[in-house]
């Protein structure tokens, strides 16, 4: 299985990747939108569908939504479309482009945020935090790898971990999607520092890769 897992991302990278050079449209769910050449495209890895699809056992009607890490912003859309009410947030400037552009086209109300992380996210509730992160152990050197690489150290579970005390409430659950292929041991010590613990809600394997969503609870005391 190894063996065709190597040879098959081998074979299908490079047209992957010449694919998405170039502007592209997507529907989804009665969504169409358009994705902007660096942005982590939905059509080709499966997080975002999981996700989508974990999502639809929620009433979202009238729901406060954030997206960290919103990329081509297709879960906020689809959540809107559904009645929640939205904030889309992304560090990378071509995403905010992207996201500004699809807003327009689909006449959206969502709120759109150029951050880092929570760091511009006013201190408010919300009932629903959705955060489909970077896992790769590497510093990104530009946008379009900010959608893979947490920093060397995991610095972007860090600061995550850290600023999720402001937001979280009894209320508000806080849904992570990872993939067999990161060090989620590594990412579990971290959220266990900063007080926090996944629990392991979904998972689902697509091809050869098991990839798992977790709910984010602050650890209580017997």
């Amino acid at each position: 299985m190894k063996i065709i897992k190597v040879i098959s991302q081998t074979l299908i990278r490079p047209v992957v990747q010449k694919y998405i050079s170039n502007e592209r449209d997507f529907s989804y769910g009665g969504i169409k939108i358009k994705i902007l050449p660096g942005v982590f495209h939905p059509a080709f890895f499966f997080s975002t569908k999981f996700l989508l699809k974990h999502l639809e056992q929620f009433d979202l009607k009238e729901k406060k939504i954030l997206e960290l890490g919103a990329g081509s912003g297709l879960i906020s859309f689809i959540a809107e479309k559904n009645g929640a009410v939205v904030t889309a947030s992304d560090l990378s400037e071509v995403a905010i482009k992207g996201l500004q552009l699809n807003k327009e086209k689909l006449d959206s109300k969502m709120t759109i945020i150029k951050s880092d992380l929570l760091d511009r996210i006013e201190d408010q509730q919300f009932d629903f935090i959705i955060v489909n992160p970077p896992y790769f152990p590497k510093n990104p050197t530009d946008d379009s790898q900010l959608a893979w690489y947490c920093g060397e150290h995991f610095e972007y579970f860090e600061k995550l971990f850290s600023q999720l005390n402001l937001f979280v409430t009894s209320s508000v659950e806080i849904i992570m999607i990872l993939s067999e292929e990161c060090d989620i041991l590594t990412i579990e010590k971290i959220a266990t520092a900063h007080g926090f613990t996944l629990k392991e809600s979904n998972r689902n394997k697509f091809w050869w890769e098991w990839s798992f969503i977790f709910v984010i609870k602050r650890i209580t005391n017997p």
